[in-house]
């Protein structure tokens, strides 16, 4: 992924977050056909240091599993809020014209190894983990143990625990930092007036994160 210093994220904290706030990674692998990609919502856990693991499942029958290389290596993209902006917010539009629309994004890359774990026991744990994190915010929390145990183990039977242990994690928040300040608050303006997903989260980047350069 291309990052421009200005665009660059390094703080773990940061990055750890953004993947625990959007958990669906689409996760790239090399399989013995060509590529492959899937779409998987990854739980991250924090060992082993400095980056962590991101733990997760797939069937039996997905090609990542079937076809994949054991050990491999993998890339798991994890997309965090993006919106388009438009030259209209920015206050040097008035003044010369010279402006173009861009996208805003944020979005971490995480490059790791796999390893796929067929063990009834660690998946049972690893869905009680996933379940809890997505289900604390509800007033009636489901727990895996809600479901008949005869019909969680067949479940079980069909799917597959992957592990992804990060060797290496980049991040690029794309969030206006290129811009003067006169045109940081016109964008996170304009973004507050849309009524549409994302924009109120990318104008709270832009607010809380955008600098200009030099």
């Amino acid at each position: 992924m291309y990052i421009p210093k200005h665009f660059e994220e390094t703080r773990m904290e940061v990055l750890h977050r953004l993947i625990q706030e959007y958990p669906l990674a689409t996760l790239v692998a090399q399989s013995a056909s060509g590529l492959t990609a899937n779409h998987i919502p990854l739980h991250l856990a924090p060992d082993p240091a400095p980056f962590g693991s991101l733990r997760g499942h797939v069937a039996r029958a997905n090609p990542l599993y079937t076809d994949g290389i054991p050990d491999g290596g993998v890339l798991a993209i994890f997309q965090g809020p993006d919106a388009y902006i438009t030259p209209s917010w920015y206050a040097t539009k008035q003044e010369h014209g010279k402006v173009v629309p861009t996208w805003n994004y944020a979005v971490v890359h995480a490059h790791a190894t796999i390893r796929f774990i067929d063990d009834p026991v660690w998946i049972q744990s690893h869905l009680e983990d996933l379940t809890t994190e997505n289900e604390q915010s509800l007033a009636e929390p489901w727990a895996v143990s809600d479901a008949p145990e005869e019909y969680v183990g067949k479940l079980i039977r069909a799917i597959v625990g992957i592990e992804l242990t990060i060797t290496r994690i980049v991040g690029k928040w794309k969030v206006s930092q290129n811009q003067i300040p006169a045109n940081q608050a016109g964008v996170v303006d304009g973004l507050r007036q849309r009524a549409i997903p994302n924009t109120g989260p990318m104008a709270d980047l832009v607010a809380d994160r955008a600098r200009p350069i030099g």
